[in-house]
């Protein structure tokens, strides 16, 4: 118990106004020699006829003791088991009424400093009552009251029934504690106290619908602020959530299906919120998330292809492994933890889908060459419905349609210059190789020509892979590639003549004019069959295209028919010659001189 220091009284027989009298001893259960009757008197009695001196002594001595708000025995005022808060604030604001966020530097620093005060005094004050407690040894245990009142043997009276205590009311949490809650990952919790408050806001507004997120302004007040700053919040935990899980090991992936959990409650929650609230005043908190999820899509799509080596086709093959692994943890890990009614497989393979969706986009306004446009129509068309998308169940989407990636306009823009390069460098190919087989007709050095074993290499490399791309686009493919077939046989055609006009031909050897007369005439069958092919394939104006091939073949027929017949004509003339002289010779006769030989200029 405190003991007072001297007031330092001048005369103590005249107390002054406020003060005690000075004592001689320190013991403040002696009675004061000063006090006058009459003074006792106004103290007052007990009712049992006992004076109260002493216990006037003793209130007095309780209500010196300063800056006590409410003193109970063995207990400090404030501490956190006599129901008071340990804060200034929370001992100054009455109950049910919330701090908000212009509170928030004031609570830290008074709650910093007298926790690591309440701190020194607990632990002095534990280590002195464990000094004084030594050498006492046990309590000894006295008798009850109720053992006292009733005698051994009889039974004790019936207790009397409990009334049952009306039930606490919640305190509310401040904003600082609900957003401590968001902080820390408890989302659902932090959820159901923002409703809260956003309804307490209503109420002190009258009543009306809330206005949208983020609102902020004089009507709305300090209540209506701090709302919009805890959904921000919440919407960076919720998203910062969507990526973490999505990106693998990581605060989000080490939480498990807990975090996702609640933020599906969350969602949940929201949603039955915004039914509340009205069309103009919904937070649209669900569709936000299917955003969220596609922006998080579309960042892991983006960091797999850059790094991805052999340029586009490389990068297409590195997105569609990100997007089996991806769509395999949202399979087994993410969509099962969310309620069923979110329907979280759709959202999440809608989001994997228009972030496809844009990157291939992207990729086809650029100016790609040849072999990566044949890359993007065949991933688009072919891999990503039968390697993706087959292995997706499709039943678990709400509508089951996805949507082209591309949009048609775009397909046909890619096909469109696919065919126009095709037929471009196909065109120059073959004139290429028209020219590089030209020279070697006249050489004198035997080489084999493999003329229509190149232009059929040309053409069936676009002719074999467009029709895995679409039929559609086979069909365009194989009307380029006849149209440029024919151009190239009426050009054969004519080097023909002008090889079989030039006089230069009359030098070579006739075995060596022969051979080359044949291995062109051997280049017809090879490139028919290809012209017939292509015809059938492509669709019915193809037609005149395939005419204007066959009628160019069948000239270097005719004509390389005419040559060598007249070459053996003239062989038969030569070898009847020469046995004519010799049967001359036998009779002694001069033989006519030998027939020269001629070449046809014409079929």
């Amino acid at each position: 118990m405190p003991i007072l220091k001297s007031l330092g009284v001048a005369d103590p027989k005249v107390p002054r106004a406020g003060t005690l009298p000075l004592r001689s001893s320190r013991n403040p259960f002696e009675e004061v020699p000063g006090l006058e009757e009459d003074e006792v008197g106004e103290l007052g009695s007990l009712p049992n006829g006992t004076s109260c001196r002493r216990r006037a002594t003793l209130e007095k001595l309780a209500g010196l003791a300063p800056f006590r708000l409410g003193w109970t025995p063995g207990r400090r005022a404030g501490s956190p088991g006599d129901g008071q808060s340990r804060s200034f604030l929370g001992r100054v604001l009455t109950p049910g009424i919330r701090r908000s966020s212009a509170d928030f530097g004031l609570l830290a620093r008074l709650q910093g400093t007298r926790a690591q005060g309440d701190e020194e005094v607990a632990g002095e004050a534990a280590r002195r009552l464990a000094f004084l407690r030594l050498g006492r040894g046990p309590k000894p245990r006295r008798a009850s009251l109720a053992e006292r009142v009733v005698p051994a043997g009889e039974a004790a009276p019936e207790p009397p029934p409990k009334v049952p205590e009306p039930p606490k009311m919640k305190e509310p949490l401040s904003v600082l504690e609900i957003l401590s809650l968001i902080q820390q990952r408890e989302l659902a919790r932090a959820d159901e106290h923002i409703l809260e408050l956003e309804a307490e806001e209503l109420a002190s507004s009258g009543g009306g619908a809330p206005g949208p997120p983020g609102a902020e302004g004089a009507a709305g007040g300090r209540r209506a602020r701090d709302v919009a700053l805890l959904y921000e919040a919440l919407q960076r935990e919720l998203w910062a959530l969507v990526r973490e899980t999505l990106a693998g090991p990581g605060p989000g992936a080490g939480a498990g299906a807990g975090a996702v959990a609640q933020l599906g409650q969350v969602l949940v929650q929201e949603e039955a919120a915004d039914g509340r609230r009205g069309p103009g005043a919904a937070r649209q908190l669900r569709a936000r998330w299917a955003e969220a999820v596609a922006r998080a899509a579309r960042e892991r799509l983006e960091a797999a292809a850059p790094g991805a080596p052999g340029g586009l086709a490389g990068q297409l093959e590195a997105l569609r492994a990100r997007l089996l692994e991806d769509m395999g943890v949202v399979r087994g890990r993410l969509a099962p933890a969310y309620p069923a009614g979110l329907g979280a497989f759709g959202v999440y393979l809608r989001g994997y889908h228009g972030a496809l969706a844009d990157w291939l986009g992207a990729a086809a306004r650029r100016r790609l060459p040849l072999a990566d446009r044949y890359a993007l129509l065949h991933w688009h068309n072919q891999v990503y419905p039968r390697e993706v998308l087959g292995l997706v169940d499709l039943v678990a989407l709400e509508n089951g349609e996805l949507g082209p990636l591309l949009s048609p306009g775009t397909l046909r823009g890619l096909e469109d210059e696919c065919v126009t390069d095709v037929k471009a460098q196909t065109r120059a190919a073959l004139l290429r190789v028209l020219q590089e087989n030209e020279e070697h007709w006249g050489s004198t050095e035997e080489q084999p020509s493999s003329l229509a074993q190149d232009v059929c290499e040309l053409l069936e490399e676009h002719t074999e892979r467009a029709p895995r791309i679409s039929q559609e686009f086979g069909e365009r493919m194989a009307h380029c590639c006849l149209g440029g077939l024919a151009e190239f046989l009426q050009s054969f055609q004519q080097r023909v003549e002008r090889f079989h006009e030039n006089p230069g031909v009359r030098e070579l050897l006739p075995d060596r004019y022969i051979s080359r007369t044949i291995s062109l005439v051997n280049c017809g069958p090879p490139l028919r069959a290809l012209a017939e092919r292509l015809a059938r394939v492509g669709p019915p104006e193809s037609e005149p295209a395939r005419e204007a091939a066959a009628s160019a073949l069948d000239r270097v027929t005719r004509l390389c028919h005419r040559v060598l017949a007249d070459l053996l004509f003239q062989e038969l003339q030569v070898s009847e010659a020469g046995g004519w002289g010799r049967a001359c010779a036998r009779r002694g006769e001069h033989p006519p001189p030998p027939p020269q030989p001629t070449v046809p200029l014409s079929p």
